[in-house]
């Protein structure tokens, strides 16, 4: 795969015209390079997908004493209130909206556009897929939980009722406790959306293991596009 480097994000391009999208958002702190390594670990067999990692921005996060680091909002605690900065989560939503926009400009069907995140970038892949207003191809969420989970039910569309997602959490993880992401299960489940729920025996990280079940759910996903 090409490797496209730009300030705004990376990007892997397929060497065969893409005809499907990964839109994959970082945690807090790292940036865009921080998941491309696992591509080639996805044994997606030269699939010709197109991944685009973007930056967040850099600003202040109150929880890292106000210091600017890159996020994708703001968050004060830990807690339920404190995580929740709501208009940081509708800004970057709104920044991940435009990406689906320049996939779909580009020739892919928002059907085949997937997105993904962790911890942080997972929130976000969370808040924007479910109130997307066109069909999406998947949801990829991991070590995270699901923001403003109050106004989801009143803010979802009808367009990804039927989403399927790819959910997976350490059950030892010390920064998402892993109750948010059972609770998260528990909320996607009771929308109707086809949930895959992982549980692995490791902390705030990615595991072998955990790649390859989420390799093969792409493989599923990509397969049922060619029938």
């Amino acid at each position: 795969m090409k490797r496209i480097e730009t300030d705004q994000e990376v990007v892997l391009e397929p060497s065969a015209p893409a005809q499907a999208a990964v839109i994959w958002l970082h945690g807090l702190g790292a940036d865009g390079f921080d998941f491309v390594p696992i591509v080639p670990q996805l044994r997606l067999s030269g699939a010709p997908v197109r991944f685009v990692f973007p930056h967040a921005p850099v600003r202040p996060v109150t929880l890292n004493a106000g210091f600017p680091m890159r996020a994708w909002y703001d968050i004060v605690s830990l807690d339920a209130e404190g995580r929740a900065d709501e208009a940081g989560i509708r800004e970057s939503a709104q920044r991940v909206e435009n990406y689906i926009a320049e996939q779909v400009a580009a020739g892919i069907p928002s059907q085949r556009i997937l997105l993904a995140g962790f911890s942080q970038g997972g929130a976000v892949a969370l808040h924007c897929a479910l109130r997307h207003a066109q069909p999406l191809g998947g949801l990829i969420a991991l070590s995270t939980y699901l923001p403003l989970h109050s106004r989801v039910a009143a803010e979802r569309h009808e367009a990804n009722r039927a989403l399927p997602v790819f959910l997976a959490h350490g059950q030892f993880d010390p920064i998402v406790p892993f109750e948010w992401g059972r609770e998260t299960q528990r909320i996607l489940q009771s929308l109707d959306c086809p949930v895959e729920w992982h549980a692995y025996p490791m902390q705030h990280e990615v595991c072998a293991d955990e790649i390859d079940d989420l390799g093969a759910w792409l493989r599923a996903r990509l397969a049922s596009w060619q029938t």
